[in-house]
């Protein structure tokens, strides 16, 4: 038996108890005639002792041996500790060891497995293994399991069923870029790895399934972001027989579940908002509504004057900094510089400072008197000891301006609190979104959404107005989940297909196995998928979701640790009837 208790469950009622512990040495003090090691495990850490007095010379030598990381197994009675030490579970106990097992040497870390660790994350990716051991990383790996099978528990209980889909499947045009895999046995042919399963979960569907849910890895080989893997898990569900409001109402109630479950929080409000709305409010479709500073149209007040810059703009728009007259001139000129970085893109920032006694300040006086600018405080609804910023420009272009500018300036006031929730539903998404480039129409969501159905007649005449029937879920300015109904009749995908370039034959190509089932009584389903890495994140206040994945790609999408993607073998090569143009 290598262990009769773990490091992290003896306690002052276990006294003068003969315990078994196995675990790695985490820190050694050697004071000359005692031996204080701390023995760490999964669930915590337990202070070993070694006395000069009541140890044999042999164990109190071979103590004196230990090395940082060291795999031990050691025997002795449970004392009361002598200077107790609250910030550990442990704390009121110790082991004097009568007994000492070296099961594994190990040579000196690269860095130091402590929380207050020297090593880069470089350097703790290469060696994540290590990294792991940290009671940081540990425990959000847990808390990550934890999330997982309260997720699991819910679907569970609302009959969801739990099915695996294809890892190899097909290659499709549409969305990014897909991981392709070559088959040996059918040379010059690929598979690909799934960007998600949304083909089968709706063939599901129609085998009758009713309820599916999967959580399961997607890849896409997209160009990468500091917080974006080119592999990630989804929350995958579907559910037949179902409208939009039913589909809402049963994920709105997967995050009130984890919320509560997790994070011992109860929300009653799970607003709605349509894209339109999302956009004219917050200047993007995944508003962060933990705090106001709303988007206001300044068109009607603002283009009254002989001032250039708002005539010529298709939008003027402002936001209201509550109390934000506090802010200096050299705090104003820093959000001016700001916003006119290339990552945001404007020109300037006009500012309206409302001040104590009812006048009012603005960085366009000689354009505008007091009257005009109070009509801009009145419809920003500005009172005294508030600033107000405005932007102008296009309508696209300023309102998504002025939207990094509201997150940087809640950021910076600390309006952002991580342990306050605000999930919300943003609906009634463009069908479809006109790409310049190509052309052509694209779906905004994919080609599997249905319209709205009182808009099917639009679809042939005006494609660019219809609205699809799809949603996304938004959790503290991250979209954390995105859905629709799916199209379900032949007809209509095919004339979806058609809107988005693809000739019959192409589609039949890509899709011919789905169109091909519909003919086969398709009940009406449709679903959701959620991030699973950014959603854990969230739930546990951060933003990053690196450390709640195991072994985490590195931003440039390499594993350092196993040295990833590499090259292989030329017979492997052969034997897949691959050539590679050397250089």
């Amino acid at each position: 038996m290598y262990r009769t208790h773990n490091c992290g469950e003896l306690r002052s009622k276990d006294n003068n108890i003969e315990v078994t512990l196995s675990g790695w040495v985490q820190k050694s003090r050697n004071k000359g005639f005692m031996i204080w090691i701390d023995l760490r495990d999964r669930y915590g850490v337990t202070q070993l002792i070694f006395d000069e007095k009541r140890s044999s010379k042999d164990l109190f030598e071979k103590a004196k041996s230990l090395g940082r990381e060291f795999v031990i197994q050691v025997k002795g009675i449970v004392i009361e500790r002598a200077s107790i030490n609250p910030n550990i579970d442990t704390g009121e106990i110790e082991i004097l060891v009568s007994e000492l097992t070296i099961l594994n040497e190990s040579i000196t870390p690269p860095f130091t497995i402590e929380e207050n660790t020297d090593g880069g994350e470089e350097l703790r990716m290469k060696y994540r293994y290590l990294d792991i051991r940290r009671t940081s990383i540990k425990e959000k790996l847990i808390f990550r399991h934890k999330v997982s099978s309260e997720i699991r528990n819910y679907l569970n209980n609302l009959n969801f069923v739990d099915v695996e889909t294809p890892y190899l499947i097909k290659s499709t045009p549409e969305g990014a870029r897909d991981f392709v895999v070559p088959s040996r046995m059918s040379q010059g042919e690929f598979y690909a790895l799934p960007q998600s399963p949304q083909t089968f979960k709706q063939l599901l569907m129609v085998g009758g399934i009713d309820r599916y849910y999967q959580i399961v890895k997607c890849f896409r080989d997209e160009d990468l972001r500091a917080d974006r893997q080119p592999e990630f898990t989804q929350i995958d569900c579907e559910m037949s027989f179902v409208n939009q409001e039913d589909v809402l109402t049963t994920f709105e109630g997967l995050i009130k579940h984890l919320l509560k479950e997790i994070k011992g929080i109860s929300i009653d409000e799970f607003p709605r908002m349509t894209y339109d709305q999302a956009m004219s409010k917050y200047g993007c479709d995944k508003p962060d509504i933990r705090f106001a500073m709303e988007l206001i149209d300044l068109n009607d007040v603002s283009k009254h004057k002989d001032f250039n810059v708002f005539n010529s703009s298709e939008l003027v728009i402002g936001i209201r900094i509550e109390k934000g007259n506090t802010l200096t001139r050299k705090q104003i000129d820093n959000y001016t510089n700001w916003v006119k970085r290339p990552q945001v893109g404007a020109k300037g920032l006009i500012y309206l400072r409302c001040n104590d006694d009812g006048t009012y300040k603005s960085s366009v006086d000689k354009f505008f008197d007091q009257d005009d600018l109070k009509k801009w405080a009145d419809k920003t609804k500005a009172e005294s000891g508030d600033l107000v910023f405005i932007l102008s420009g296009k309508i696209a272009e300023v309102r998504a301006q002025m939207s990094a500018l509201r997150l940087e300036i809640a950021e910076n006031l600390g309006l952002r609190n991580s342990e306050e929730f605000a999930p919300l539903w943003v609906t009634d998404f463009p069908l479809l979104e006109w790409d310049k480039e190509s052309k052509q129409f694209h779906a905004m969501h994919h080609p599997f959404t249905s319209p709205k159905i009182d808009e099917l007649d639009l679809l042939e005449k005006s494609p660019e107005k219809v609205k699809a029937n799809a949603y996304d879920l938004v959790l503290n300015g991250n979209e954390i989940g995105g859905g629709s109904i799916r199209i379900h009749d032949k007809k209509i995908q095919s004339l979806m297909f058609n809107h988005l370039g693809f000739t019959e034959k192409e589609a039949s190509q890509q899709f011919g196995f789905l169109m091909n089932a519909f003919e086969y009584g398709a009940p009406p389903h449709g679903g959701i998928a959620l991030g699973l890495d950014r959603l854990v994140a969230l739930l546990d206040g951060q933003e990053s979701i690196k450390e709640y994945i195991a072994f985490p790609k590195n931003n440039s999408g390499k594993d350092i640790m196993i040295d990833a993607p590499s090259k292989i073998d030329d017979s492997q090569l052969n034997e897949l009837g691959i050539k590679l143009n050397k250089k």
